[in-house]
């Protein structure tokens, strides 16, 4: 096990991605904390946490809407008085039910509220992270790990999508900027850019045209699985990543070097 006994927070874990990443972490020992606003799998089966529990595993649920920093606030306090401490924060969460636009047709509402789940969000969970860390010893060389979810739209124009693409961007200057200012404090900030990954959830994502564009994008001869992203995390989690600070690591089966 990578993570035995380490507690970790991952908001948006009921689904897709931040699911994938919960289970992956409670088969390496972690206690996870699935902090969502639902406990329902989008793509269809058992809670994460049942699912993790039925196995073995350690995890309980907390509701929490990232916009909310008393959410935000009160999922950290709750677990470091279970845990001890917050070992890794993982900022996932994501908004879903809005389909891409262009800068024209985006309304007011869709880019503010995109910008408040995908980044402020974000924001809620590195600052909760930081605070809580700070007050922590330091377990081999760091005292905690956050670990953000861009895009490689973030990096490069998202077609036709301006309010998701300017809030991934925006995670990946956050996850800079926390790596620069509190490295000196052992907390390493790093990120995960996925491509194109296949999650099971339907909606736009997964209609025709969108896939045939992202493998027209995508050298690898296959899109991404969610156990892609989950081993990445994993990886930037363990002791082993420790010198990577403040990188966006894309998991994109080369759509970046295309």
């Amino acid at each position: 096990m990578r993570l035995p006994g380490k507690t970790v927070i991952i908001t948006g874990a009921a689904s897709g991605l931040g699911r994938a990443m919960a289970l992956r972490f409670a088969v390496e020992g972690a206690n996870v904390v699935v902090a969502d606003v639902t406990q329902t799998p989008r793509e269809g089966g058992e809670p994460t946490v049942d699912r993790i529990l039925r196995s073995g595993g350690s995890a309980r649920y907390e509701r929490c809407d990232v916009t909310s920093w008393t959410d935000v606030d009160r999922v950290v306090s709750d677990t470091v008085d279970r845990y001890g401490r917050l070992d890794v924060m993982v900022n996932n969460a994501m908004i879903t039910s809005y389909d891409p636009k262009p800068l024209l047709e985006t309304s007011v509402e869709q880019w503010e509220r995109t910008l408040a789940v995908n980044l402020t969000g974000a924001f809620h969970g590195c600052k909760r992270a930081v605070q809580a860390m700070r007050e922590q010893e330091v377990e081999g060389e760091a005292r905690g790990r956050i670990i953000n979810l861009a895009s490689q739209l973030g990096i490069v124009a998202a077609p036709g999508n301006c309010a998701y693409g300017v809030s991934k961007a925006g995670v990946a200057y956050l996850t800079r900027q926390v790596a620069r200012d509190y490295a000196k404090d052992r907390i390493v900030c790093n990120a995960i850019a996925p491509g194109k990954i296949m999650t099971g959830k339907g909606g736009h994502a997964e209609l025709p045209h969108v896939i045939a564009f992202s493998e027209s994008r995508t050298p690898w001869p296959r899109l991404g699985l969610p156990d892609d992203i989950a081993a990445a995390a994993l990886f930037l989690a363990s002791d082993e990543a420790t010198f990577i600070q403040g990188e966006v690591l894309a998991v994109d089966g080369g759509w970046l070097a295309s």
